[in-house]
C-alpha cells in the first residue's frame, strides 16, 4: 500500500457516466386501481454509476483522477456535473451532446426490496464531432497521466473509432490502457494492455464454453492473441482471476461473506489500474484486485474500497504469517489512525522479549484482553545492549520479532532503536498503555499520551534472567538442549 500512497497514481477515466437514482419508501397496501404495491416515498438519493463508480473507487484508493465523458444537454447532465464537481478531481471534461439523454437508472425500493427499475437514457453512438472533441481533450492532457481506464457500459460513448483512437494515443505516449468491456464485439479494444471480462462476458466474446481448465486456457489465449493484448485475464467471481502472461495461472481469492456483487467489476478495473500505475507486476496487481473485490462484495449496493480496508483484509488473511505483522513506524501510525477512526481500542506495550517464555505469553494475553488490538514495541539489539549489557540480547531482533508476531495475542510488532518507546507511542496514541506491575509508583514512559495506564502482574519465577542463569549453571538441561 505504501507504493500506492507514495506514487499517488494519476489515472484518466473515459466511459459511460450515469446516475443511479434510488426512491426509498414503505409499502403497506395494494393499489385499488391495479394489483400493484403502493409505495409511500420517504427519501430519494442519487449516486454516480457506470464509469462514475470507477471514479469513486479510484478516489477511495487514493488516486489522482481525471474524467472524460459525454452527456446530454439536460437536467440529468446538470445533476451529474453537480455530483462530479463535489469530488477532488484532477480535471473534469464533460462534453454535452444536443438531443442526447444522460443515463439515469431509477429504482423504487420498498421495505429494502427493489420493486422496479426504470431507465431514462440514450444508447446511440455519440456523433463524430463529439468524438473529435473528446479525443482532443484527452490529447491535451494525456501526458499528465500514468494510466488510462475505459469503462464501457454500452451507452454509446466508447464508439469503435473513438476507442481505437484512444488506444493509439495511449500507445503513442506509452500509457497502459485497461478496459472493462461490454458486448461481444471486442475488436474495438484491439491493442489494449488488458481487458477485464468476467466468465460470462468472455464466453460471449469468444463463443466458447468455459467449464473446464482446458476451456479456460483456450478462451483466455484466444482473447490475448485475437485482440493483441499485453496480458489476458478473466475474472472468475469467488474463484479469483485467471491470468495469461507467459502461462495461464489462476490467482485465487478468499472472499468474505458475499452480500452484493454490484460494482465488483468496477472495483477490479480500478484496483488493477491503481496497482499497475504504482509499479506492481501483473500478478501482484491481480492479487491486489482480488482483495479489493473481496472487500466490496461484503458490502451492500454500489460500494468502494479503501487502502486501509485492503490492509485490514490482508492482515486478516495472513494472521498465520508472522512477518506480515511486523511493521515500521509509518505503517503502524496509519494502522492506528484507522483503528481509532473505527472506534477500536488500541493497546500498546513494549519490551525486549529476548527469550520468549510463559511469563511473556501470559502478560501479552492479559494485555490483549484489555482492548481490540495489541501493538508491541520491540527494542532493537543496540538498545538492549545499552540497557542490559554487551552480552545481551541472546536472540537477534529478527528472531525476537518473528516469535512475538507468531503469538495469537499480538496483532503488530514494531521494532524501535531508541532507549524508550516514547516516539513510537506518540505515533500510535494508544487507548491503553500496559506495563509490568514492577512499575508501580514509577513513571511510565508515554503515560502523558495514552488515555489509560494498566499494570499487569508477571508470572512468578518466569523471566529471561532466570532462564539465562539456569542455562549458565547447566541447571538440569539435557546435553545439546
Amino acid at each position: 500500500m505504501d507504493r500506492i500512497r507514495t506514487k499517488k497514481p494519476r489515472i484518466a477515466v473515459i466511459g459511460d457516466l450515469m446516475i443511479d437514482h434510488y426512491i426509498w419508501g414503505a409499502c403497506e397496501r395494494i393499489s385499488p386501481e391495479a394489483p400493484v404495491q403502493v409505495v409511500s416515498v420517504t427519501k430519494e438519493s442519487q449516486l454516480l454509476g457506470g464509469a462514475g463508480n470507477v471514479v469513486n473507487n479510484l478516489l477511495s484508493l487514493e488516486a489522482d483522477v481525471g474524467v472524460f465523458s459525454v452527456v446530454g444537454d439536460d437536467a440529468t447532465a446538470r445533476e451529474m456535473r453537480g455530483l462530479l464537481e463535489k469530488l477532488p478531481l484532477r480535471e473534469l471534461n464533460l462534453i454535452a451532446e444536443e438531443g442526447r439523454k444522460t443515463t439515469k437508472k431509477s429504482r423504487i425500493v420498498a421495505s429494502n426490496q427493489q420493486v422496479v427499475r426504470y431507465d431514462d437514457e440514450s444508447r446511440d453512438l455519440i456523433s463524430l464531432g463529439v468524438q473529435y472533441q473528446l479525443i482532443e481533450a484527452l490529447k491535451r492532457g494525456v501526458f499528465h497521466y500514468d494510466m488510462i481506464l475505459l469503462s464501457d457500459y454500452g451507452k454509446g460513448v466508447l464508439t469503435p473509432n473513438l476507442t481505437q483512437d484512444i488506444i493509439a494515443l495511449a500507445k503513442a505516449f506509452n500509457k497502459p490502457i485497461l478496459v472493462d468491456p461490454k458486448g461481444k464485439e471486442y475488436h474495438k479494444y484491439r491493442g489494449a494492455t488488458l481487458l477485464t471480462p468476467n466468465k460470462k462476458e468472455a464466453m460471449l466474446a469468444t463463443g466458447m464454453e468455459i467449464d473446464t481448465p482446458e476451456q479456460l486456457t483456450k478462451a483466455i489465449t484466444y482473447l490475448k492473441e485475437e485482440f493483441d493484448l499485453t496480458y489476458s485475464i478473466i475474472t472468475l467471481s469467488e474463484d479469483g482471476i485467471a491470468l495469461l502472461d507467459q502461462d495461464v495461472e489462476l490467482i485465487p481469492t478468499v472472499a468474505r461473506e458475499v452480500f452484493d456483487v454490484t460494482g465488483a467489476g468496477d472495483t477490479v478495473l480500478s484496483a488493477l489500474g491503481v496497482a499497475l500505475a504504482s509499479g506492481f507486476g501483473i500478478r501482484e496487481a491481480c492479487e491486489f484486485a482480488n482483495k479489493a473485490a473481496a472487500v466490496v462484495v461484503a458490502k451492500v449496493g454500489l460500494a468502494t474500497v479503501t487502502l486501509n480496508e485492503i490492509e485490514e483484509y490482508t492482515h486478516l488473511l495472513s494472521r498465520g504469517d508472522s512477518e506480515s505483522k511486523i511493521k515500521d513506524f509509518d505503517e503502524v501510525e496509519r494502522i492506528a489512525q484507522r483503528l481509532r477512526a473505527e472506534g477500536r481500542r488500541v493497546v500498546f506495550t513494549n519490551g525486549c522479549f529476548d527469550i520468549l517464555h510463559r511469563g511473556h505469553a501470559s502478560y501479552l494475553q492479559k494485555a490483549k484482553a484489555l482492548g481490540d488490538v495489541l501493538i508491541v514495541g520491540l527494542n532493537d539489539d543496540d538498545s538492549i545492549r545499552r540497557l542490559k549489557g554487551e552480552d545481551r540480547p541472546i536472540n537477534p531482533l529478527e528472531d525476537r520479532a518473528f516469535l512475538l508476531a507468531a503469538l495469537e495475542s499480538v496483532d503488530f510488532v514494531v521494532p524501535f532503536s531508541e532507549d524508550t518507546p516514547y516516539d513510537l507511542i506518540k505515533r500510535v496514541e494508544p487507548d491503553i498503555l500496559v506495563k509490568g506491575a514492577d512499575y508501580k509508583d514509577k513513571e511510565v514512559v508515554g503515560s502523558d499520551i495514552a488515555k489509560e495506564v494498566v499494570l499487569i502482574e508477571f508470572v512468578q519465577g518466569r523471566s529471561t534472567t532466570s532462564i539465562i542463569q539456569k542455562i549458565t549453571k547447566g541447571g538440569g538441561l539435557c546435553e545439546g538442549g
